[in-house]
C-alpha cells in the first residue's frame, strides 16, 4: 500500500490526501444522524484543536520549508516567505469580504460578503467552505513541494499534513450539519450540506500540487500563501469563535491539545 502511494504523481497523492479530510469532514457530518443538538462546551474544545493544529501546520509543514527553500537558493531568507505569509492573509481577507456566508449562532442579517438573497442553510455552509481552501491547497501544496523534490519537503510531512487536517475537519463538518438539523432542515439534507463544506479542498489540493510542480521556483511563496491563509482562518473565525461561549479554559486547552498533536505528527512523520 505504501509503495503504491509513493508510486503515484504528487498531484495523484494530492487528490487522495484531500480525499481523505473530505472523507473526515462527511464523517463529522454524520453525527446529524445520532445528534440534533452537539454540547457548546465539546465544540469550542474541538474548534480551539482545529485552530491549534492549523497554527502547528503553518509553521512546521509550510512556512519552515519555505525559509529552507529559500536558505538553499541563496536568496534573501526572510522575504519570499513573508510576501506569500501576507498575500495569503489578504486574499482570504479578500474571499471573506466577498463570498457571503453566516457563521452559526447568528441571525441571517449578521451575513458576511456581498449582500445576496440566498438561504440561511446556504451561507451557513459557505462560511466552513470559506477555510477549507486554504486546508485543500496547504496539503497540496505540501506533496507538490514533496513530488518536486524541493528542499526539507518530503512525502511524510505532507501525509502528517494531511492527517492532522483531517483530523480537525471531523468537529467541521458536525459544526455545519447539526446546526442546519437545528435550522428545521431534514437528516439527509443536514449532512449533504455538511459534506459538501469540505468538497473545495480536493479541488484546491490538485490545483496546488500542480501548480508548484509546474512552476518550481514559486514554491516557498506558494507554502507560505498557505501559511498565511490559515492563520487569518484561525485569527478571524476559529479561536474567535472557540471563545464566544465563555468556554475560554476548554478552548484555550483544545487549542494546545492541537497544536501539540499536529507538532508531534510533523516531526514523527517529516
Amino acid at each position: 500500500m505504501v509503495e503504491w502511494f509513493l508510486s503515484l504523481t504528487g498531484v495523484q497523492q494530492a487528490l487522495l490526501g484531500t480525499l481523505f479530510t473530505w472523507f473526515l469532514t462527511a464523517l463529522g457530518a454524520a453525527l446529524v444522524f445520532f445528534f440534533k443538538e452537539i454540547n457548546r462546551k465539546a465544540l469550542d474544545g474541538m474548534l480551539g484543536c482545529a485552530a491549534g493544529v492549523m497554527i502547528a501546520a503553518s509553521f512546521w509543514s509550510l512556512l519552515a520549508p519555505a525559509i529552507a527553500l529559500v536558505e538553499e537558493a541563496g536568496g534573501i531568507v526572510w522575504l519570499p516567505p513573508l510576501i506569500g505569509f501576507l498575500s495569503g492573509g489578504c486574499f482570504l481577507w479578500g474571499v471573506d469580504k466577498l463570498l457571503p456566508h453566516l457563521h452559526s449562532g447568528f441571525p441571517t442579517k449578521e451575513a458576511e460578503g456581498v449582500k445576496t438573497s440566498w438561504q440561511r442553510s446556504v451561507l451557513l455552509v459557505l462560511a466552513i467552505t470559506l477555510h477549507n481552501i486554504p486546508e485543500g491547497l496547504a496539503v497540496g501544496v505540501a506533496f507538490g513541494a514533496a513530488a518536486a523534490g524541493q528542499g526539507t519537503a518530503t512525502i511524510g510531512a505532507a501525509v502528517a499534513l494531511a492527517l492532522g487536517i483531517g483530523i480537525q475537519n471531523f468537529p467541521e463538518g458536525a459544526a455545519v450539519s447539526i446546526p442546519l438539523r437545528r435550522e428545521g432542515l431534514s437528516r439527509a439534507k443536514s449532512f449533504f450540506y455538511g459534506q459538501m463544506s469540505g468538497v473545495v479542498e480536493p479541488i484546491a489540493g490538485v490545483a496546488g500540487a500542480a501548480l508548484v510542480i509546474l512552476m518550481q521556483p514559486i514554491l516557498p511563496y506558494a507554502l507560505s500563501f498557505a501559511a498565511g491563509a490559515m492563520i487569518y482562518v484561525v485569527a478571524e473565525e476559529l479561536i474567535p469563535e472557540s471563545q464566544a461561549e465563555k468556554h475560554s479554559d476548554v478552548a484555550t486547552i483544545g487549542v494546545m491539545f492541537g497544536f501539540a498533536l499536529m507538532m508531534t505528527l510533523d516531526v514523527a512523520l517529516g
